[in-house]
């Protein structure tokens, strides 16, 4: 349905949706990027839900501010790469790239966005190749195919046919946490499970790996809260 933007300090972007099941109208604030979401049943008009929206409008921007809001990314917004945050900023040249604390982005400023995301998403996949590769060699074992998505619920996927898959966003967090995402969906190849089995793989072919596991349950999250056009 579309999006909308409740006026006010500050304005909030709501996205709205329709659902034949829902039984009444409903606010959900996204834990992951603070996005909001008014879904409506059917038989309720928009008006009706936006006005149901704008009496919740305190709650909704407590709850926003609460989960960080998302960062739209264009000149002067600052982006986490490989865990370092650089300050996008527009440049001459033809590629994108890091200069110093910069990330440089030259071309047209309305496609800033959907340009960072390609490099970004380049970037993700030699990382992501380099790592399944050096942990699948320390395993002997071989994956079959190695994909990227921007998955919410999970950071990545090993199939039983061995193809891993990642969400390229791990290219945002320090290179330690990507790492041991490599060697967790890599230790699938021997243990498609989560059994004391498949944990000791892990650590056999990556090490300790607590620290890192915990910075995906506690700084994760943020990682999703960056929006990009070409997503």
């Amino acid at each position: 349905m579309g999006q909308h933007v409740l006026p006010g300090n500050p304005p909030v972007e709501i996205n709205l949706k329709r659902s034949g099941r829902a039984r009444r109208i409903s606010l959900r604030v996204s834990a992951l990027d603070g996005r909001v979401t008014l879904t409506l049943p059917s038989g309720v008009s928009e008006k009706a839900g936006l006005a149901f929206a704008a009496e919740k409008a305190d709650w909704l921007r407590r709850n926003a501010v609460r989960h960080g809001g998302a960062e739209v990314i264009a000149a002067g917004a600052v982006l986490p790469v490989r865990g370092q945050p650089l300050t996008v900023l527009p440049g001459a040249g033809r590629a994108v790239r890091i200069e110093g604390d910069a990330l440089v982005v030259p071309g047209d400023p309305a496609r800033t966005a959907a340009r960072v995301s390609g490099y970004l998403k380049a970037l993700a996949r030699d990382r992501l190749a380099e790592a399944s590769d050096r942990y699948a060699a320390r395993l002997g074992r071989r994956y079959t195919r190695l994909t990227l998505r921007d998955t919410r619920s999970r950071w990545g996927s090993c199939s039983a046919q061995g193809a891993l898959s990642y969400s390229w966003r791990l290219i945002l967090a320090p290179d330690a946490v990507l790492d041991y995402v490599a060697a967790h969906e890599v230790a699938h190849l021997a243990e498609m499970n989560h059994s004391d089995r498949f944990w000791s793989v892990v650590e056999k072919i990556h090490g300790p790996y607590a620290a890192q596991r915990r910075w995906l349950r506690t700084d994760g999250p943020a990682l999703h809260r960056y929006r990009f056009d070409a997503d």
